[in-house]
């Protein structure tokens, strides 16, 4: 029987190390593209022992070139297209690059596919951002999408895309509408790394506060090591289809660092500080999904809770301050990251 072959774009981050050590595990053949920087950020890759099992292929999703390249040298089964700027602030910041580069670079994928293997199986990473300010909650497959940042209206762009072409070229195109999902491999952008490494820094003295912004927003967090195989799961059915995946629960920003500061077991009161620097131009109230078409048809349902992960992520960090504090040399991100109260992204009122 031959071995199956998967493409993963965006190998490089939190999903794609997840999925590509998942895949691996099946017994594939994984490929995945990343984007030639002066710094190489493979941490991840290294971090989960799997960097010399993967073959890597330099990408850029602006150059249909480049994409054709890669699925000449790969001869994928499936891709799963990860790949995109996926912070949500940074989209209002970068709202053209995000539009190419999540949203157009989905038809340049289908079309390079359509064109040399139309049999693959191609899985778009979609985003529960697409429902944005609606207030419909629990929000499943047929709930309304009402985007709220240039990065979800870019998803928006590309779900759609990925619908048509498999509706107009009878290709296997599959949705994963996925709720935040996290782990000690999360970008330090994102809300809930950023409360688990600015809480370890805490923890050993490093430092004395964790600055946030908006604390009443809502959101359905899981474990993004459970959510990999719902991708998985999707490319294995007899047809395609669009597909919440969530836990069906929904935590406050605010509950989530109450619940970093008992996993740290350190006293919320005086440690926090709100900047508006870190509110964004717009933002989603609630986000609650309801995956049930996914826990019936694929199977699927997370495996860690809310208070399991954010123990997770905060113990995570607080040992690898530790091991950094005795000299050690291990894949990492956190210190080298340049302090976001020196990021300056728009022009504050005076």
């Amino acid at each position: 029987m031959e071995t199956k072959r998967a493409l993963i774009t965006g190998v490089t981050g939190q999903d794609g190390a997840y999925l590509a050590r998942f895949l691996l595990d099946k017994g594939y053949e994984v490929y995945g593209t990343f984007r030639r920087l002066s710094t190489p950020n493979l941490w991840r890759l290294q971090a989960l022992n799997i960097f010399e099992r993967i073959k890597l292929i330099p990408m850029e999703l602006i150059d249909s070139a480049s994409i054709t390249g890669a699925l000449m040298i790969s001869r994928p089964h499936e891709v799963y297209n990860l790949a995109a700027q996926s912070f949500v602030g940074a989209s209002f910041e970068q709202p053209v690059g995000t539009g190419e580069v999540t949203g157009l670079a989905v038809t340049r994928l289908l079309e390079c596919i359509r064109h040399a293997d139309p049999g693959i199986r191609f899985y778009q990473a979609s985003t529960s951002e697409l429902f944005g300010s609606n207030p419909t909650a629990p929000q499943n497959e047929d709930t309304p999408f009402m985007p709220a940042s240039p990065y979800a209206a870019a998803k928006l762009y590309g779900y759609w895309v990925t619908r048509t072409y498999r509706e107009a070229y009878n290709l296997f195109c599959t949705n994963g509408i996925l709720f935040n999902h996290e782990s000690p491999l999360r970008g330090l952008e994102f809300v809930t790394r950023k409360i688990s490494n600015a809480l370890a820094k805490v923890k050993l003295g490093l430092e004395q506060k964790v600055v946030l912004g908006n604390l009443e927003a809502s959101r359905d967090w899981g474990f993004a090591g459970d959510y990999v195989e719902s991708m998985w799961l999707m490319l294995q059915q007899d047809g395609p289809g669009d597909y919440v995946i969530s836990t069906g629960e929904t935590h406050t920003v605010r509950e989530y660092f109450e619940e970093a500061c008992a996993a740290a077991e350190l006293d919320p009161s005086g440690i926090l500080d709100v900047d508006p620097k870190f509110m964004r131009p717009l933002d989603v109230d609630l986000l609650l999904g309801d995956s049930a078409r996914a826990r019936q048809k694929l199977g699927w349902a997370p495996r860690v809770g809310f208070k399991e992960l954010v123990r997770m992520m905060v113990q995570a960090d607080i040992q690898r301050w530790k091991r950094w504090q005795k000299g050690e040399q291990f894949p990492w991100d956190a210190f080298n990251y340049p302090s976001e109260m020196n990021i300056i992204t728009r022009a504050m009122p005076v």
